[in-house]
């Protein structure tokens, strides 16, 4: 079985685009708290409330940052994906970990996010606009198949 890590943006549909297109594929797919709430909250739910926005968010980060890195680690192919509208720093994170870690990475975003994210680009192994190019290559990769 493939393992794939869906990282990055969360604001879109994308992840569910990409597992629904490899729906039959031998594929087990893992992502970060997609829950915007819970993933910002997580950690003074669990450790307790914090005055400083700094600290609240400093607690869910470090939380957050623990099931990524397992995510990652754990992963054969890590995707992540860039979005639109929002900067989305730990994307590049995930990224350059997973690059970090001899992970095979695909990275995703649209033709305008080309040169912000060269360094990015030139770590992964390809480069993708759509989910649907991602499928395509997951199915690729796992029955040498190419797209109609």
């Amino acid at each position: 079985m493939l393992s794939v890590y869906l990282s990055g943006e969360i604001h879109t549909d994308w992840r569910a685009q990409i597992i629904e297109g490899a729906a039959g594929l031998n594929i087990s797919f893992q992502s970060p708290v997609t829950d915007h709430a819970a993933s910002d909250d997580c950690g003074v739910r669990i450790l307790g409330a914090e005055d400083s926005k700094f600290w609240h968010d400093h607690k869910g980060a470090k939380l957050n940052a623990i099931r990524t890195r397992k995510g990652i680690e754990e992963a054969d192919v890590v995707v992540v994906r860039f979005g639109e509208k929002y900067k989305q720093w730990n994307a590049a994170f995930d990224a350059g970990y997973a690059a970090a870690l001899g992970k095979s990475l695909i990275v995703m975003h649209g033709a305008d996010h080309q040169h912000a994210l060269k360094e990015v680009d030139a770590a992964a192994l390809a480069v993708a606009e759509t989910p649907a190019q991602v499928v395509q290559m997951l199915r690729y990769v796992l029955t040498g198949a190419l797209p109609a």
